[in-house]
């Protein structure tokens, strides 16, 4: 499932891998985006990647997120159970490298 948005300027690009995300994955994730943009307020773009890997490990969900902006791309993934949690975790990894600009 592929899936574009736009918030405040930033546009978002979904891709979930063979599985459906639901309304309640879509709104965590414009929240993170919303919440870095007001810590950093130069991005353009954002790929988020979901992926349920079923029967593949223990911690069968990864999330990984790159952010668009002026010079090196930040980038963070996380794997674990939930997708929510996941955000969260990725969302504060991306805020630590925001902080070191």
């Amino acid at each position: 499932m592929q899936h574009t948005d736009h918030i405040s300027g930033i546009k978002i690009n979904i891709e979930a891998v063979d599985i459906t995300i639901g309304d309640d994955v879509k709104d965590t994730i414009r929240k993170v985006i919303t919440r870095l943009s007001r810590f950093y307020d130069r991005i353009e773009w954002a790929d988020i990647y979901l992926e349920d890997k079923k029967e593949k490990s223990t911690k069968q969900k990864q999330v990984s997120i790159r952010l668009g902006i002026p010079g090196k791309d930040p980038f963070a993934s996380e794997y674990g159970d939930d997708f929510h949690a996941l955000l969260t975790d990725v969302e504060d990894k991306l805020q630590k490298q925001l902080e070191r600009r």
